[in-house]
């Protein structure tokens, strides 16, 4: 037991975890009660069984985008277009279901899930070769495609909503044996995919190259390894999993727009960041940017549910960063005079 416990307080992510119990317990006793309408008993405001799945739904959006846009992160990069290439993808899905109707939940679901997640593969891989290829700071190509990507989904939507057949949004909200009110897959599929993403980066070579890159790209080179490959690959991973969350986003909420996830760029950056990710490159890890994604939603969530004004959401979200960042150069200050401390000993 004590070796699980110390092992707990010496991982990464025990931070982390840390604060959102905390949070947890603060919404707990300060978000007060209601009435359950069948029963008449009181039920806790925050920690009941809906609310604390509307959470998980909340933040799995986020969570998927995240553990992509960890991967590009820890090679050095950032991907602007995320947000983007989700509206694109679930625009290009509900089209593509318009077309042909209703046709059975099975054909319905296999091409929903085609084209949305190879949608996100083929901008994720656009991306990706206009980095290495133009040699162009990735900041400014996926600035450039974002607003690239949502023009395209803006004339192909014609501004408009497109609803996606009721088949898909049974898939997504089905309750797999729950309460009719509960929806577990999308938040399934968020701990599927950060399962995924860490098994990934901790336990495979292509997984440990992307950290070699992003820790030193020139030294990365002369030990052999295909750094433009890598960098492509990483790319295509975000937009697989903007595809992947536009799948969800759009068959869960029964539509899709043009106007879908604008401004998620933060969300999934400041998940990705505030779960560990070194904006330097070389750090970071999936079960973190999860991790990052439930604290940001619930921040959101402690706003709503404590009555606070909303408009201070974007100022503590952009603190949030601008304090992750901070810790994470001190820890690398602290780490490079603990490594002068011990050769200078040595």
């Amino acid at each position: 037991m004590k070796a699980l416990v110390r092992g707990f307080f010496n991982s990464q992510q025990s931070g982390l975890v840390l604060v959102i119990v905390v949070l947890g317990i603060v919404l707990t006793v300060f978000a007060g009660t209601h009435e359950d309408r069948r029963t008449g008993t009181p039920v806790n405001n925050f920690l009941n069984s809906y609310t604390l799945m509307q959470t998980a739904t909340d933040a799995s959006f986020f969570a998927i985008m995240a553990v992509g846009m960890t991967l590009v992160i820890i090679s050095g990069g950032i991907d602007l277009s995320i947000g983007s290439i989700y509206a694109l993808c679930g625009v290009l899905m509900a089209l593509a279901l318009k077309g042909i109707g209703d046709a059975g939940s099975g054909l319905t679901l296999g091409l929903a899930l085609l084209v949305s997640l190879g949608a996100g593969v083929l901008c994720g891989l656009l991306n990706g070769v206009m980095v290495v290829g133009l040699r162009v700071h990735p900041f400014i190509v996926t600035l450039g495609t974002m607003w690239v990507f949502r023009g395209v989904a803006f004339v192909a939507s014609r501004a408009q909503s497109i609803l996606v057949p009721n088949s898909l949004t049974r898939v997504a909200k089905s309750s797999l044996g729950l309460e009719s009110t509960l929806c577990p897959v999308p938040m399934l599929v968020m701990l599927l995919i950060a399962a995924a993403g860490s098994i990934f980066l901790s336990k495979t070579v292509s997984g440990r190259n992307i950290y070699a890159v992003g820790g030193n790209q020139q030294a990365a080179r002369y030990c052999g390894l295909r750094v433009g490959k890598i960098l492509i690959n990483v790319y295509l991973v975000s937009g697989l999993t903007a595809g992947i969350a536009a799948f969800l986003g759009s068959s869960f909420y029964g539509s899709a727009s043009c106007a879908d996830a604008t401004g998620y760029e933060l969300y999934v950056i400041a998940s990705a960041v505030v779960g560990g990710a070194s904006l330097a490159g070389g750090k970071g890890s999936a079960i973190g940017a999860m991790l990052g994604a439930v604290l940001i939603v619930l921040i959101r969530q402690s706003i709503r549910t404590l009555h606070f004004d909303q408009n201070y959401e974007w100022i503590i979200i952009g603190c949030a960063i601008i304090i992750a960042v901070v810790l994470d150069r001190l820890n690398a200050r602290m780490a490079m005079r603990r490594l002068i401390r011990n050769a200078q000993s040595g």
